[in-house]
This record gives C-alpha cells, sequence and structure tokens, in this order.
C-alpha cells in the first residue's frame, strides 16, 4: 500500500494500546475515527492489519496509508475557557466545571466549545511548552457528564488505567455524589431526616431532550435528599443520586413539588432576581436590574471514589452566582427560626455532609 506517514514507536510508548497511541498522536481525531481507520486497514503495524487494541513493542512502525492532511476536514472548536483544576496528579484530573460549558460538543454547535475542547487545549498548551507539542503525554477522557448550566466537579482521567478504574466505580456504584440544588418551596423535612426519592425516568417522546417520570417504561432512578439551609419560601437542599439517569436531580425534585429556583425545562424560570423576594424592593431609575442567577441552581459541590486502593474525595466551591443568591435570601428570607438560615446537624452549614 501507499504510505502516507510512518510513525515509529518510541520507547515510552512501548506497551500501549495502537488506538491509544495513535489518540496521542492525532488528537483533534476521535477514538471512533481512528478505530476505523485501523479496521479499514488503513493504518497499520510493519504493514501487517491490526487490532485497534494492539499493544506496541519497540522500534515497531505505525504505518498510516493517507497522509493526515488528506483525512477529512474537522471544523477545530472555538477555545474554552481557563479551567479551575481543583486536583491533579498523574492518572486523573479534577476541574471544577463553570456554566454555559458543555460537557461534550454540543449536537447543534459543534464549533462551540465543550470542557472536553477545553481540557484538550490544556494538554496542548502544556505539551507546546515542554517544547514537545506532539504526541501529547495524555489525553483527556471525560469520565462523567454534568448539565451545561451545572457547575461543579468533573473527573477527567489522564490515563486508560485511571478511565477504567473509574468507569468501574461509577458502574458498581461506588462513586458517592453530592450536589445542592436551590429549589422553590419550603422542604418539609426535619433535622437529619432524609427523602428517598424513587420515581423511573424515560426520554420524553413528545419533546426532545426532556425527560419524564415513567413507571412503566422508565428506568430506575434513586436520589436521596435533606435540608442544607432554609429560607422563607425557598430551601438549599443537598442531594445524592444514587443512580444516573440524565437530568435525574432535577426531574425528581420538581416531581416531588420543590423545582430549580431556575429552571426553564422543568421549573418556571430562566433567571432569579433580587426583586422577587426583597420587601419593598425598589429599582433604581434608568437601570435595568441584573439578575442573582440566571442558569440551573444546581451544584455539584463532593465527589468521592476508591481509586487505586484509596478513597479520595473532592469538592469544589459554591460558585459566586449561587452564592450571591444564597447570602441574599438568608439576608431577605431567613427563617422564622433564626435570622441564620442555618439548620443543625452535620453538613447544615450550606456544606456538604461526608
Amino acid at each position: 500500500m501507499a504510505v502516507g506517514e510512518a510513525i515509529v514507536v518510541p520507547v515510552e510508548r512501548v506497551g500501549l494500546e495502537l488506538d491509544e497511541f495513535l489518540c496521542l498522536v492525532f488528537p483533534e481525531r476521535s477514538k471512533g475515527f481512528l478505530r476505523a481507520q485501523i479496521r479499514a486497514g488503513k493504518i497499520t503495524i510493519d504493514g501487517q492489519a491490526a487490532h485497534p487494541s494492539a499493544r506496541l513493542k519497540i522500534s515497531q512502525v505505525v504505518l498510516l496509508e493517507q497522509d493526515p492532511e488528506e483525512w477529512p476536514e474537522i471544523n477545530a472548536p472555538e477555545r474554552g475557557p481557563e479551567l479551575p483544576i481543583l486536583h491533579e496528579d498523574e492518572h486523573l484530573l479534577v476541574i471544577d466545571k463553570p456554566a454555559g460549558l458543555a460537557c461534550e460538543p454540543e449536537r447543534w454547535d459543534k464549533d462551540k466549545a465543550s470542557l472536553a475542547s477545553a481540557v484538550l487545549d490544556l494538554a496542548r498548551a502544556r505539551a507546546q511548552a515542554a517544547g514537545t507539542e506532539l504526541p501529547l503525554d495524555w489525553r483527556p477522557r471525560l469520565l462523567h457528564r454534568l448539565d451545561k448550566d451545572t457547575t461543579g466537579v468533573a473527573l477527567v482521567a489522564k490515563t486508560l488505567e485511571c478511565e477504567r478504574a473509574v468507569r468501574a466505580a461509577f458502574e458498581s456504584g461506588a462513586v458517592e455524589k453530592v450536589y445542592l440544588a436551590l429549589v422553590e418551596g419550603e422542604y418539609p423535612l426535619r433535622d437529619g431526616e432524609e427523602d428517598r426519592i424513587e420515581f423511573a425516568l424515560a426520554p420524553d417522546a413528545r419533546r426532545s431532550g426532556r425527560m419524564v417520570v415513567d413507571a412503566l417504561e422508565g428506568k430506575h432512578a434513586e436520589t436521596l435528599v435533606r435540608v442544607a439551609q432554609r429560607f422563607r419560601g425557598y430551601t438549599l437542599v443537598e442531594c445524592r443520586p444514587q443512580t444516573g439517569r440524565t437530568h435525574q436531580i432535577r426531574v425528581h425534585l420538581a416531581e416531588r413539588g420543590f423545582p430549580l429556583v431556575v429552571d426553564p425545562l422543568y421549573g418556571r424560570r430562566r433567571a432569579f432576581a433580587l426583586s422577587e423576594f426583597k420587601p419593598g424592593y425598589r429599582k433604581k431609575r434608568g437601570q435595568t436590574e441584573r439578575p442573582l442567577i440566571e442558569r440551573h441552581t444546581l451544584h455539584a459541590a463532593r465527589l468521592s471514589l476508591e481509586l487505586f486502593g484509596a478513597r479520595r474525595a473532592f469538592e469544589a466551591p459554591v460558585p459566586a452566582d449561587l452564592e450571591r443568591a444564597l447570602k441574599q435570601l438568608a439576608r431577605h428570607r431567613a427563617p422564622r427560626e433564626g435570622r441564620d438560615g442555618k439548620v443543625g446537624g452535620e453538613g447544615a452549614n450550606r456544606g456538604v455532609g461526608a
């Protein structure tokens, strides 16, 4: 076959699977595309057909039938934002995901920045700073998803070993996730009490991208809820999803009668403003009121799991917009039993119980 490019396997890549090696060399290409090239015989090892998971040996030559510059064009997504890093080691990167950033490229706007593209930008920048722009030292792998407007802890594997270990932990239910949700209404739980919500969920047949409770066709979904902070007319609750269904927390809370304060899909608002709850609020002449928060009032506050023989826990601070809303509620909608709006018990001070 005609060879478009020949890549000699360096000693530091020995033992790596062929598709993983190619992902480091061509980070802008999806693993699916590269695996398809291998299976079609367009990428070989020493001229012989190979399986995508074939492990590489020293000085083997990976041959590409086509020059990569002749591969189908792809549009580079816009550059993502600088990502706050909560933790990093040789295997794992933990990001505090900002609001407004989808985890994966959006279906109808693939050129828009995503968490996946932003982390890839980070890996590229580091490689370039080290003087080895390609191949990358590591290829980021998102391990779970958060909704676009949800903030907080997001795990990214830097190695295939870590990816497999974390995915196994998710599948076995060994990962504990804790979310903070600001909801409408006063959740009727006493201090220390927990509400177990079990509503099966399924895609809404009438509206794409939405989930509904469906006892017959839906998949089992379970969320544990307790109060973290009380206000008159509103509650900050702590949610521990026991399953990982799409929009699970948002649907469960709405079905219970306590939708997120801001959630245009399952609630009633696109934004939350001070004028909605401050007694005697008056807007300054000539000024437009700026909402306190303009996205889902949901934050992935904590995630813990067993990884490589040790229990690991990661926490993300309450973001500025949600913190602003909570402070104003505490000032103007303090509960009748006290001005601080706090409840007793572990994790009640707007923090996260372990």
